[in-house]
């Protein structure tokens, strides 16, 4: 009997290995003191820690301080524990939405550790917004709460769940918790999709109201526009003297000027990848 058991042992080893590997990784716990930025993966209910955020530092952001400003206020307000709005940044592609929301994360930590979190969630991760607010509200921590470049297509439902939490559901969001999402439509809809939804609608006056009033429900509007050629001059300058490249001014100027041309757009995300090319060029690690 003894020795029967024994020959089995082996077999029975097996079994239990490919049943471990088999079974589902262990749930990871969400732990927002981990770090200061986060990814929400929605398809694991987890909040993966960033550890270097892929960032401009905010001085570095020129032609838009007027929002700099305001939103540096908001976020301060915020937290400070007083009251503050939600915030919608449209506008021009390429013009610091994104990065105007993460360079003042990073401002609003260095004058306190550790005040605020930045989570990242993805457009399309927005059904899940309420499972990912029930666990930002148990941790307790300051957050923003971050969707880049947010629009809803004609067909698009998920809207619904970021309106509960803007205002007007029964929880809303939690006290310490911030929205700030970018966008290129200033109504999260593309205008010819509200023209065509009002055209084929039999109420067009109501057709398109419920998407188009999501928009209402951020308290702080910041647009962005496309700059002139003097600012990005100016952007383009301050980048070359922070990272320490060294080059006549006119001849970057010229330089700055055909890229421009090549590229048919004038932006700060263009003068940041001529900077690129310029760092490149000349054997200047950025950063």
């Amino acid at each position: 009997m003894t020795s029967d058991l024994n020959s089995l042992l082996p077999t029975l080893e097996r079994i239990a290995n490919a049943l471990e590997r088999m079974a589902p990784p262990a749930h990871k716990t969400n732990d927002l003191a981990a770090a200061d930025a986060f990814i929400w993966q929605a398809e694991n209910g987890y909040l993966q820690p960033v550890r270097n955020v892929n960032r401009i530092e905010i001085d570095l952001l020129q032609g838009i301080e007027q929002q700099k400003t305001i939103l540096y206020n908001n976020t301060k307000r915020f937290t400070d524990g007083l009251p503050a709005n939600n915030a919608l940044l449209w506008g021009a592609r390429g013009t610091g939405k994104s990065s105007i929301v993460k360079a003042m994360h990073a401002k609003i930590n260095a004058e306190k550790a550790g005040a605020l979190a930045l989570v990242e969630i993805h457009r399309e991760d927005i059904p899940t917004l309420p499972m990912l607010l029930h666990i930002l509200e148990q941790s307790g921590r300051k957050t923003v709460l971050f969707c880049d470049d947010l629009s809803f297509d004609l067909q698009d439902e998920s809207y619904k769940s970021l309106k509960a939490v803007l205002e007007g559901g029964i929880e809303g969001r939690p006290n310490n918790v911030i929205f700030y999402a970018t966008s290129n439509r200033r109504h999260l809809m593309a205008r010819d999709m509200i023209e065509n939804e009002r055209s084929t609608a039999i109420n067009p006056s109501e057709a398109v109201e419920e998407k188009v009033s999501l928009s209402d429900r951020f308290g702080l509007w910041l647009g962005f526009h496309n700059i002139s050629q003097d600012v990005y001059f100016e952007i383009i300058e301050g980048y070359a003297k922070e990272f320490g490249l060294d080059m006549p001014v006119d001849e970057l100027h010229a330089r700055a000027k055909e890229w421009t041309m090549t590229r048919g757009s004038r932006s700060g995300r263009v003068a940041w990848q001529f900077i690129q090319e310029i760092a490149g060029e000349l054997g200047k690690p950025l950063g």
